[in-house]
């Protein structure tokens, strides 16, 4: 779901960039460096996991699992997605330099939200696989829908490309949301302690 070079408004590249410095200070702040393999871990998971792209006009559809990296590091998805993105464009030219910024925001801003607002459903056992396909799924919902209005507002001859490009991730949605709540079970059972989990809800 990178946007490419050439394809945004100055006005939206600038508003992106800043919304992603600021997500990207915010995570550093809050990231507990004893968690930086964590971090470098999720980062990983989320490069490779954006490596195959099928095309969708401006845009392309691919696993995304930035619903997992939200659930496994918070604002610390921030820069995490922010390195793995710097990282395919130089090596892969996927996406690019300028757009940087506000495909960071597209990535991270929906897994860090999504996270936060299921977490509840994460501290109950019988609930757990269920929020973290709701992390999952709305992650990849909230990308694909924030993609899409950034395509809008740049120019209204995208907006069929955007419709595309939210029609495309459907399937997309589904099969990060079974990913996710896999992981998200498994973790709980080998390393409650990843996902923040203390000892009663371990249980």
């Amino acid at each position: 779901m990178h946007i490419s070079e050439g394809v945004l408004s100055p006005a939206i590249l600038s508003g992106g960039a800043a919304l992603a410095a600021l997500g990207v200070t915010l995570g550093l702040r809050r990231l507990d460096y004893e968690r930086l393999m964590t971090v470098a871990v999720a980062a990983a998971v989320f490069f490779v996991g954006s490596l195959v792209h099928v095309p969708a006009g401006v845009s392309s559809v691919h696993l995304i699992l930035n619903g997992l990296v939200g659930v496994l590091l918070g604002w610390a998805a921030f820069p995490a997605i922010l390195v793995a993105l710097v990282l395919q464009g130089v090596l892969f030219q996927y996406g690019g330099i300028t757009v940087l910024g506000v495909n960071t925001v597209t990535m991270a801003a929906p897994a860090v939200l999504s996270a936060w607002l299921f977490r509840p459903l994460l501290q109950r056992p019988h609930w757990r696989r269920l929020g973290g396909f709701c992390i999952g799924a709305c992650s990849v919902a909230g990308s694909a829908l924030l993609t899409a209005l950034a395509l809008g507002m740049t120019d209204e001859g995208f907006l069929g490309a955007a419709g595309v490009l939210l029609l495309a991730h459907l399937p997309v949605m589904a099969a990060e949301g079974v990913i996710t709540a896999l992981t998200v079970g498994f973790l709980a059972r080998v390393r409650p302690d990843v996902l923040g989990l203390d000892e009663e809800e371990r249980a």
